[in-house]
């Protein structure tokens, strides 16, 4: 159990309240305007654990992170799905007609774009963070402002929700992964869920030839996203989630994999919130 985590934002973002809704107990939470800020108070041992946002159900995969924790070889140990609500928030008593401008966080304003279109005066703008935007509204008194937010945000700072749940897609998850520094793999007996990289030979079916082993190990492919290899350009990195009933199995397929791949990495192994 972490006693400090890193989260990117403020009190009152989404990664707050994941920090909230995750741990058994309270944690206290180190506040970072960026994912790269997150990233480093974890390796300065500043804080114990990170959380990070890494795909969205409207918005898709947030590929700077997978970068952030491939190339700092940090540990995924777990994963956590957030219903996200996106309400527009701003000083009391204003109507929608008096707001010119929207700041938030950009993932927010592309899961939210769909909304504005019926509001055309509006001008968004992007920001570092959703629950930053709202309590620099309240400091600020800054009217004609409203931002895109939790309702814990709005509480935190004293604004009114003017229209709530104006994202796209009414239902719409988030994944964030708690990301820590490599300390062992620990106790496999309850884990059914990894998150491996490996790179493959630029030839027809080598990518099926490992789909196949991982189903013949029965293993589930829940996700896979490529990535570019910097140093070599059109070439691809391969970032694969898996679920299984036993570890063994996951065991057996990495054996396998280890022959057919190359860089090879175990990037977590950990349970499956799904």
């Amino acid at each position: 159990m972490p006693k400090t985590v890193a989260i990117q934002g403020i009190k009152g973002s989404f990664h707050h309240i994941v920090s909230q809704q995750y741990f058994e107990t309270a944690v206290d939470v180190v506040e970072c305007r960026s994912f790269q800020d997150t990233v480093a108070v974890v390796l300065n041992k500043q804080a114990d654990m990170a959380i990070m946002a890494i795909e969205n159900s409207i918005a898709g995969s947030i590929i700077p992170n997978y970068a952030l924790i491939d190339s700092n070889n940090l540990q995924v140990v777990g994963e956590y799905y957030l219903d996200v609500q996106h309400h527009l928030m701003a000083l009391p008593n204003q109507d929608i007609y008096a707001i010119k401008e929207v700041h938030s966080h950009p993932m927010a304003l592309l899961q939210c774009a769909a909304f504005f279109k019926g509001y055309p005066h509006i001008k968004l703008v992007e920001a570092k963070d959703t629950a930053e935007v709202a309590k620099e509204i309240q400091s600020n008194q800054s009217h004609g402002i409203a931002a895109i937010a939790s309702t814990l945000a709005a509480e935190l700072f004293g604004l009114q929700i003017l229209n709530t749940s104006i994202q796209t897609i009414k239902h719409n998850e988030t994944r964030f992964v708690f990301v820590q520094r490599l300390l062992g793999q620990g106790t496999t007996q309850t884990l059914d869920k990894a998150s491996i990289k490996f790179e493959l030979e630029h030839k027809r079916g080598s990518l099926a030839a490992v789909l196949n082993v991982l189903s013949d190990c029965k293993i589930n492919v829940t996700k896979i996203q490529s990535l570019p290899i910097i140093e070599t350009p059109w070439k691809y990195a391969f970032f694969v989630d898996v679920t299984f009933d036993e570890y063994k199995s996951f065991e057996k397929a990495k054996q396998i994999l280890d022959l057919m791949t190359t860089h090879l990495k175990v990037i977590g192994v950990y349970k499956n919130a799904k």
